[in-house]
């Protein structure tokens, strides 16, 4: 397994061509088959301005999606429609239909508070709460009615195991979560995210803001993670995308320009501009 500093191997010396991590923690037997999230013809206003536009695209359970492409390509606004996150922006509009296990989360009487439990969001800045480890994890638990302090236990302990941050902290987790360095404190957001049991993971950019070596650990963590959620991850790291994604969509100026596996859309893409990227040629 490379490092964070290994490049793969390159197309004419550019393109990532190898994803050792997705490799190793391979999706249940079946997964491929099992549509989590959909989205139809799916176009995003902000006032006038088209952020994304007429976007049709499958994210598959149990595997990971990387959305890459130049900034402005509608990425995460995409990301943000699958929990309804764009309702918060001011003059957003949303056309087409996104489905979750093929129920359309825009339509009337949608639960808000159910769909983000079930629909969680990691931002590219770890944002843990200015509390303690113990109670970052157990902050959605205790709001969504749990009180019985052995259960909250139970689960805060649970989280952080899935994180793969117990160990650092079992011995001090009323430590100060902003002591943190900024890939604990990204775990804890992770942690804090699985604590109140969503079926997908969306994460934005999770690993911009880290070094090399936290950003293989998150890697790492997204691989085995997979194994019992949706993951849907926007990152500028092609090499990142290579390395842990089972598909991959590029988006250009809010189109949807290709997706599909991401060795294929890494080693031969079928849209030209598609090549043009993975090679460097802009963006």
């Amino acid at each position: 397994m490379p490092t964070c500093g290994t490049t793969p191997p390159a197309r004419d010396g550019v393109a990532p061509a190898v994803r050792p991590l997705a490799a190793e923690g391979q999706s249940p037997a079946g997964a491929q088959d099992a549509v989590k999230l959909r989205t139809e013809h799916l176009s995003v206003y902000y006032g006038s301005k088209l952020a994304l536009s007429d976007v049709t695209l499958d994210a598959y359970a149990n595997q990971i999606l990387a959305c890459i492409g130049p900034s402005g390509g509608g990425k995460s606004t995409l990301l943000r429609c699958f929990n309804r996150m764009n309702d918060d922006i001011l003059n957003a509009r949303v056309e087409g239909k996104v489905f979750v296990d093929g129920r359309d989360i825009y339509a009337p009487g949608t639960d808000l508070v159910d769909l983000r439990r079930r629909v969680g969001m990691v931002f590219q800045k770890p944002n843990p709460f200015p509390t303690s480890v113990f109670d970052n994890v157990a902050y959605g638990p205790r709001v969504l009615g749990v009180r019985e302090p052995d259960i909250i236990r139970e689960i805060v302990e649970q989280s952080l195991r899935s994180a793969a941050l117990w160990d650092e902290v079992k011995d001090d987790l009323g430590r100060a979560a902003l002591e943190m360095s900024s890939g604990q404190q990204q775990r804890l957001c992770i942690a804090r995210a699985l604590a109140v049991e969503p079926e997908v993971l969306l994460m934005d950019e999770p690993c911009s803001a880290l070094d090399p070596a936290s950003t293989f650990q998150i890697e790492e963590l997204m691989v085995e993670l997979k194994r019992d959620y949706t993951i849907v991850v926007v990152t500028h790291n092609m090499f990142q995308a290579s390395r842990v994604s089972d598909r991959t969509a590029f988006f250009l100026l809010g189109e949807l320009v290709e997706v599909g596996p991401t060795e294929q859309i890494f080693e031969n893409p079928q849209d030209p501009r598609t090549d043009q990227y993975i090679r460097g040629l802009f963006g």
